[in-house]
C-alpha cells in the first residue's frame, strides 16, 4: 500500500461526500451560507470523517447513512473552528493558509455562520434516518445520533471548551487532571464520535465499541499534544496559522507543564497503545494503523 496515494484518493472522497451535503447560497440568508461554504471549504485533513469510514470498514459494510454522518461531524468540527478563531476566544487571523472567517465576513455574520454549521449538522445526520431499512439500521442511527450529540454538547467538545477558557483566566490555578479534561473533550470528544458512530453503524458490539473510543481518546489526546508541541517548534508557513498562539493567550499546555521532550514521549506511548488496539481486532485495516500514525506525528 502507498500510504500517500490512497491518503489523498480517500481524503478526496471524504470532501466529495461533505461537499454532496453543503448547503449552496441563496435567498435572503445567502451571506451566512456563503461564509459557511468559505469555512468549509478552506480544506484541511478531513481527519474525523476519515476515520468514520476507516473505524465502520474494521466490522463491516456500512449503507448511506454513514455518508450523513461524515458530512455532519465535518461540519461540527468546522464551526468549532470559526468560533475558536473569534477575537473573544483565540483571536486568530489565519486558519489553513488564508484569513479566518470573521475576518472575512465580519464577526457578526462569523458566529452565525458557526451556529448555522452546528445546525445544519443535525439537520444532515437526521437524514441517516431517511436512508434506513430494517429495525436495526434505525436503532443503529438512534444511536449514532445520541452519541454526535453528546460528544458535541457540554458533556463533551462544548464543555472542553468551557474548562479551556476558565484556564487560561489568570486566577484559574490549573491542575493536570483540569488539563487532561480539556484534551479528552475539546479535541478526543470529536474524534470519539467519528470513530464511535462508525463503528455503531457497521454493527460493532458494546464491547468492541468500548474499544474503539479508548483508541480514539488516545488518539485525541495526543493529537491535541502534538499541536501544542507544533505551536512552539512549527512556522506560519508550514502550519498556515500563527504559532506561538497558546503562550499569546497564555494557555497553560501539556508541553508548558512537562517540557518538550516529555511530551513527545507522552505522544508516543499514546499512539502506540491505540494503534495496538486497533491491531487487536479480527479484522485489520491498515490504512486505519498508519492513517493514525501520520496524522499524530504530522508537522503541520
Amino acid at each position: 500500500m502507498n500510504f500517500e496515494e490512497e491518503l489523498e484518493r480517500k481524503t478526496g472522497e471524504a470532501e466529495e461526500v461533505i461537499r454532496g451535503y453543503l448547503p449552496g447560497p441563496e435567498g435572503f440568508q445567502r451571506r451566512v451560507l456563503e461564509a459557511m461554504d468559505y469555512a468549509v471549504s478552506a480544506g484541511g485533513k478531513r481527519l474525523r470523517p476519515l476515520l468514520m469510514r476507516e473505524s465502520a470498514a474494521l466490522f463491516g459494510d456500512v449503507g448511506e447513512e454513514l455518508s450523513c454522518f461524515m458530512a455532519a461531524i465535518e461540519f461540527i468540527h468546522t464551526y468549532s473552528l470559526i468560533h475558536d478563531d473569534l477575537p473573544a476566544l483565540d483571536n486568530d487571523d489565519y486558519r489553513r493558509g488564508r484569513k479566518t472567517t470573521h475576518v472575512v465576513y465580519g464577526e457578526d455574520i462569523a458566529v452565525i455562520a458557526g451556529d448555522g454549521l452546528l445546525n445544519y449538522a443535525y439537520e444532515t445526520a437526521l437524514r441517516a434516518f431517511d436512508k434506513s431499512v430494517t429495525i436495526e439500521d434505525y436503532q443503529r442511527t438512534g444511536l449514532a445520533m445520541k452519541i454526535l450529540g453528546r460528544k458535541a454538547g457540554v458533556y463533551g467538545m462544548v464543555g472542553g471548551q468551557c474548562a479551556d477558557l476558565l484556564a487560561e483566566r489568570p486566577e484559574t490555578e490549573v491542575p493536570e487532571e483540569m488539563l487532561l479534561f480539556i484534551h479528552k473533550n475539546k479535541t478526543a470528544a470529536l474524534i470519539q464520535a467519528a470513530m464511535t458512530i462508525g463503528a455503531v453503524l457497521a454493527g460493532a458490539d458494546e464491547k468492541a465499541v468500548e474499544r474503539i473510543e479508548r483508541c480514539a481518546e488516545n488518539i485525541g489526546v495526543a493529537f491535541q499534544i502534538q499541536d501544542d508541541i507544533l505551536d512552539v517548534t512549527g512556522s506560519l508557513e508550514v502550519l498556515g496559522k500563527p504559532t506561538g498562539s497558546d503562550e499569546k493567550n497564555h494557555k497553560l499546555t501539556y508541553v508548558a507543564m512537562h517540557g518538550l521532550e516529555e511530551s513527545k514521549r507522552q505522544v508516543e506511548a499514546l499512539s502506540e497503545e491505540a494503534v495496538g488496539i486497533l491491531k487487536g481486532f479480527p479484522q485489520r485495516n491498515a490504512f486505519l494503523e498508519a492513517l493514525v500514525e501520520h496524522l499524530i506525528y504530522r508537522e503541520k
